[in-house]
């Protein structure tokens, strides 16, 4: 357990000292924060900062360290140098760029910043994208506890559907303090104590296997490494979903100088949480090919708990499964609450009158309804490659606001340049998309990796304005 601890020391470290550079880079002033300029008791609501940390932590992970990390130790150990060098270079910088140009924007959404660097053009498929993405997402995470709790219950699906959406409903329309502020945080704590919890009991067995580090891909069917593990490993390393979530956040800071913490921070405590959880999947199964298995047997909900089972005993797996479930639930509720303040963004309307708050969270949960009731697995099959296209949007946009500002935007330019190759390499190799082979794939990513970062450069100062 010895590379374990190494690296979630390494992850400690990158947020001491990049994140302390990052910081610098960015430069910390004294201005009022939209919390303190124009609280309108809804959205913009002053927050205590370790309630601040939570939610966003909790907005951010839901079950993508989990899951994603559960799938991603199918590859083997390799699987923990994206997690852990991803998340300091790339996720984290990701979340604390965006969050924090959030904030500087007056906590504006993701729409906002496109349509200002990017264009009004642009915002109209942003929006639609977006939009359309968030609406998937909370849609499958009211479909999939309902389904379990129906499963462990012997009842309706749709019973439990129902008393999801009323629930969204709610949390969608009421002020953030009210239900999110209050009890997001203690399911935050639970998320991280029931993980550490887990991955403690391994430090009192014999786990030789873990031990025997190396690059090797230990994928059964051998899946390529590149670029399939940055795609499967999203949350934990970098995922774009976040950039919808940090606006929340950017409206109840008090303080600038608590970005890094809220930010950068719970990138990290992400990155730690993925990091257990990929620990899980590599030493409770034999060897990758019982945990694909395991996967294929019971999906990857039942290997979590088959997992929790195994360390802690049948009341451990029975509250780990409702951890999934109360998961599953605060990452669609937070959906439809962005969707809402993206909606509210384009349509330049104020939220502080229930009247047309009313309106917006009706029409997003109207269309999150419908979604639930379609199959939607194919769809979902192309969010893993949206998720980690919208990371490199949004760090080229971050990018071209630090050009502009005549900051270090090697920081945000590298990251950016990496993850158009592991997008366009998805596209090149995946059979829902050109399925090319690896080869092509990998020849494409490496290609686009190098256009778009020398294109930057030799192209920014003549399109960009630096004033």
């Amino acid at each position: 357990m010895i590379l374990f601890l190494l690296a979630c020391g390494i992850l400690i470290l990158g947020y001491i000292f990049y994140g302390t550079f990052v910081e610098k880079i960015w430069g910390i002033t004294n201005t009022q924060t939209p919390a303190l300029n124009h609280p309108d008791g809804v959205d913009y609501i002053p927050m205590p900062t370790y309630k601040a940390i939570l939610i966003q932590f909790l907005n951010i992970a839901g079950l993508g360290p989990v899951f994603g990390a559960l799938l991603g130790a199918i590859y083997g150990p390799v699987c923990l140098l994206w997690i852990v060098f991803g998340c300091i270079f790339a996720g984290a910088v990701h979340d604390y760029l965006s969050g924090m140009l959030s904030l500087h924007h007056d906590g504006k959404s993701l729409i906002f910043l496109i349509e200002k660097y990017f264009g009004k053009r642009t915002k109209y498929i942003a929006l639609f994208i977006l939009v359309a993405m968030l609406l998937l997402v909370g849609a499958i995470f009211a479909k999939s506890p309902a389904s379990i709790i129906a499963q462990y219950t012997n009842t309706s699906v749709g019973i439990w559907l129902s008393i999801i959406f009323i629930y969204y409903f709610t949390a969608t329309l009421l002020p953030i303090d009210k239900l999110i502020g209050r009890f997001y945080p203690l399911f935050a704590l639970c998320l991280l104590v029931s993980s550490v919890l887990l991955v403690s009991i391994l430090f009192t067995q014999d786990i030789p296997a873990f031990l025997n580090f190396d690059l090797a891909n230990h994928h059964p069917n051998n899946l390529p490494l590149f670029p399939l593990v940055f795609v499967t490993i999203a949350c934990g390393a970098i995922s774009g979903f976040h950039a919808t979530q940090s606006p929340m956040m950017a409206r109840c800071l008090t303080n600038q100088k608590y970005g890094r913490p809220v930010f950068y921070g719970a990138m990290i405590l992400e990155g730690i949480v993925a990091l257990i959880w990929a620990t899980l999947g590599i030493c409770f199964y034999e060897n990758s090919g019982a945990l694909l298995a395991a996967v294929r047997r019971v999906d990857t909900g039942g290997v979590v708990s088959e997992i929790a089972t195994g360390l802690l005993g049948t009341k451990g797996g029975i509250i780990t499964i409702a951890s999934v479930v109360i998961l599953a639930i605060t990452t669609g509720d937070t959906c439809f609450r962005s969707a809402r303040l993206s909606l509210a963004d384009f349509l330049k309307l104020s939220q502080n009158k229930l009247g047309i708050r009313l309106i917006l969270t009706l029409a997003i949960l109207a269309g999150g309804v419908a979604l639930s009731l379609i199959n939607v697995s194919t769809i979902w099959r192309y969010f893993g490659w949206f998720n980690q296209t919208l990371a490199m949007f949004t760090l080229w946009l971050v990018t071209v606001y630090l050009y502009k500002s005549k900051k270090c935007f090697w920081i945000s330019l590298f990251p950016a340049a990496f993850m158009s190759g592991v997008s366009s390499a998805y596209v090149a190799y995946d059979k829902l998309f050109l399925n090319l082979g690896v080869t092509p794939a990998h020849w494409i990513g490496i290609a686009t990796m190098f256009i778009s970062f020398l294109g930057f450069l030799f192209i920014a100062p003549k399109t960009i304005s630096r004033t």
